[in-house]
């Protein structure tokens, strides 16, 4: 499993950059009149909506009302202290979708308060415990105990806060480490810390009369757009002037392993825009990039962060994952640390954030134990029942060696339950519409009905299909569509018994779980009337999607609306009791855990021992482009060497109890499927014809194979193709070296 480093989508607005403090290092701060208007703040708040970020970053000046100009500005626009304006900002920015994060320096118990109804989260660097630091004199509020009692204020609030110290303004190592030790006993305190910082001092220039908030932010355009810093792709350096001390990297490696073992629950920042030696600081142990602001650093504003897709591409070759996370971290989104009015805004807009049920935890509920491993390769081969924790192990293998058995494993399994046959459906897909009410997180298909891309196929649009449908020869329709507000019962038993009258010879394979859960609610029938009435129809089995993972936990994460996974499990299992057998299907590479994977696959496993009505069991890969899941969590499609490894896994998971392994060629591609053949599979699916939910989650593997496509993949693996039914009666066979027309290729 690789470890995940996340990072925060934000804008900054530096309110006020006016300042009671001379702090020597600082080219942020100015002593004349600074404060944005509220159209000026307005006209921010708009574009950085437009932006799609989730956090407002407010930064300002320590008290800028001690300036009369800034002072009188106030009153005019109606406040009665700064304070009480950057209330006022945030609210604004609530109202626009946006998270404020205030860092404003020294506060007040009482205006922590004032914010803290407002703010997602609030912020203040300790900076150092060094109270003689030439860096800061002339700026009383830097005074340690000045800091650290509003630091320890948010904790008595309940304030979810970000803190740190600056390396290298003159403080020794012995003094940043107690900086740190002075941190982690606030914390224990009260808990509040969500992460603490770790920033170089880098010196910068002195911006008299420039606004560092354009300085920023043109850098900003021109590092995103180009990778370049200036115009030979290196950072501005300044030297150090003599009050600072110079900083290795292998100092800060060892602040960053200080951290984390005296503060193992708070994230470690490292800001990834100061020094290049940022991907050490990850292997030492730091967890989390800060906020990559799409308009700059205006503390170093000619210092711009990397974009995420930037930083990605320097994580994924060293193992690790580019998480996205809200600026208030997930285990502290509770009504006990968050304000109703910005919870409000949370669960609006942000609900695929919410932790539930324990999921969405960045550590293990105990120990990943890679000992275990060679014991469940050599169990799941034969067939044994593997633990939850057995399982969790086998997910998250990364060793080459171990995944090399993975493979060999369930590739013997496979030949033993399924023999040598590649098998394949000649099947259509038909979404009759895409119209649903639902609002899955992890979908790109689903629209609402005013929507420009929601439709809704006529009974013209339908039975042109079918007709394609019997003259590509299908022997199956695959029917599945959106959860539609308007439709009854009878609409979903209309489209049954229209596709019989139009071509009886095909079998109907229809409709998933969370369907059949909407038409036994809108007809108050229970599901066993529900499926009668269905088979007499014409169904003839019961696609096993709408399965997700089968944990509570991730369900509510990527799709709150959905039906529980205990309602899952009624559905199919009232299938199978009615005489129609199922499919199994699981989504994974998103935001699930190894240990909710292996959860998953203990209820497929113990409803399949149960019933012995599944007929297969389909991985899917998640597919991220176009959704609300793929954007907000900053989620990769999952490589190729991980989809094969977790098959292999799925294949020993299942033992003996399900035969059929499908490959989803739709969603990892032929290339892919063909060489899942040597990790446990041997199916390849259906030829599809028309899919539609794939597709418009951005899937590039095309929407239709030819009968041929398959047969070819099949040979290519050194294994005859063999045309099933739906329910893998064995239609006809194509030996290695023959065509599908029965041609011998040598010869032909």
């Amino acid at each position: 499993m690789r470890r995940r480093v996340t990072f925060s989508r934000n804008v900054t607005l530096s309110l006020s950059r006016t300042c009671q403090c001379f702090c020597k290092y600082c080219a942020f701060k100015t002593h004349k009149a600074h404060l944005y208007s509220p159209d000026e703040v307005i006209a921010q708040l708009d574009a950085a909506a437009r932006r799609n970020v989730k956090e407002l970053l407010v930064l300002t000046g320590e008290r800028p009302e001690v300036n009369a100009e800034v002072a009188a500005r106030l009153a005019a626009y109606g406040h009665e202290d700064f304070t009480g304006y950057v209330v006022w900002t945030c609210e604004r920015a609530l109202e626009r979708g946006l998270l404020p994060h205030t860092n404003l320096g020294v506060l007040t118990k009482e205006d922590l308060a004032r914010l803290r109804e407002v703010t997602a989260s609030q912020g203040l660097m300790l900076e150092s415990i060094r109270d003689d630091l030439v860096a800061h004199q002339g700026s009383p509020t830097k005074a340690p105990h000045r800091r650290l009692e509003t630091i320890r204020w948010a904790g008595e609030l309940r304030i979810p806060f970000t803190s740190g110290i600056l390396v290298g303004i003159g403080e020794t190592a012995q003094d940043r480490f107690a900086a740190l030790d002075a941190l982690a006993a606030v914390h224990a305190e009260h808990g509040h810390l969500q992460e603490v910082i770790l920033q170089n001092f880098v010196p910068h220039d002195a911006y008299y009369g420039r606004e560092v908030a354009e300085i920023a932010d043109a850098a900003a355009r021109r590092a995103w757009a180009t990778g370049l810093w200036d115009g030979e792709g290196e950072r501005p350096a300044k030297d150090l002037p003599a009050w600072a001390t110079g900083v290795t990297i292998e100092e800060m490696e060892d602040l960053v392993t200080h951290a984390r073992r005296i503060m193992p629950d708070v994230g470690v920042q490292i800001p990834p825009n100061l020094a290049d030696w940022w991907p050490r600081l990850i292997d030492a142990g730091a967890t989390d990039l800060g906020g990559l602001s799409a308009n700059g650093d205006h503390i170093s504003p000619e210092h711009p962060f990397p974009s995420p897709h930037q930083v990605r591409k320097e994580l994924a070759p060293r193992g690790y994952a580019l998480t996205e996370r809200l600026c208030v971290y997930g285990s502290f989104i509770d009504a006990g640390w968050i304000a109703p009015g910005v919870m409000d805004t949370i669960r609006q807009k942000y609900w695929s954030f919410i932790p539930r049920r324990g999921s969405g935890r960045t550590d293990p509920p105990r120990p990943i134990r890679r000992d275990l491993v060679a014991g469940a390769i050599a169990r799941g081969r034969d067939g044994a029942w593997l633990s939850e924790d057995e399982l969790t192990a086998l997910f998250a293998e990364d060793r080459p060696e171990a995944v090399e058995d993975l493979r060999q494993a369930a590739d013997e399994l496979r030949a033993e339950l399924a023999g040598d046959d590649v098998t394949y459906v000649v099947n259509r897909n038909i979404n009759v519409s895409n119209v649903c009410t639902v609002g899955c997180a992890f979908c790109g298909f689903g629209q609402s009905r005013r929507s420009p891309d929601a439709y809704e196929h006529s009974r013209e649009d339908f039975a042109a299909r079918v007709a394609d449908a019997v003259a590509f020869g299908a022997t199956e329709l695959c029917i599945q569509s959106g959860i539609h507000p308007d439709w009854q019962f009878e609409d979903y038993l209309g489209w049954l018994r229209f596709a019989k009258e139009l071509a009886p010879q095909l079998h109907l394979h229809a409709y998933s779980p969370m369907e059949i859960d909407h038409m036994a609610t809108v007809s108050g029938l229970p599901l066993s009337e529900v499926f009668a009435q269905l088979r007499d129809a014409g169904l003839g089995s019961t696609p096993g999607t709408a399965a997700e993972v089968l944990h509570d936990g991730v369900r509510e994460r990527i799709s709150p609306n959905k039906l529980p996974a205990a309602r899952w499990v009624e559905v199919i299992e009232a299938s199978h009791a009615a005489g129609l057998r199922s499919t199994s299907t699981v989504m994974f590479g998103h935001v699930e855990e190894p240990w909710e994977l292996a959860e998953h696959l203990r209820v497929v496993r113990a409803l399949q021992e149960r019933t012995g009505g599944i007929t297969e069991f389909v991985p899917l890969s998640f597919i991220p482009y176009m959704t609300m899941l793929g954007r907000t969590h900053g989620v990769e499609e999952l490589s190729a060497e991980e989809n094969l490894k977790h098959t292999a896994v799925f294949r020993l998971a299942l033992g003996r109890s399900i035969s059929n392994l499908q490959a989803s060629w739709v969603k990892m591609g032929l290339d892919a499927a063909t060489e899942s053949l040597r990790w446990g599979v041997n199916d390849l699916g259906g030829t599809l014809m028309e899919e539609s939910i794939s597709r418009m989650a951005g899937s590039r593997h095309g929407v239709r194979l030819d009968p041929e496509d398959l047969v070819e993949a099949a040979h290519a693996a050194g294994r005859p193709a063999a045309e099933r039914t739906t329910l893998y009666a064995v239609r006809r066979r194509t030996p290695v070296g023959m065509t599908l027309d029965g041609f011998d290729l040598v010869t032909a």
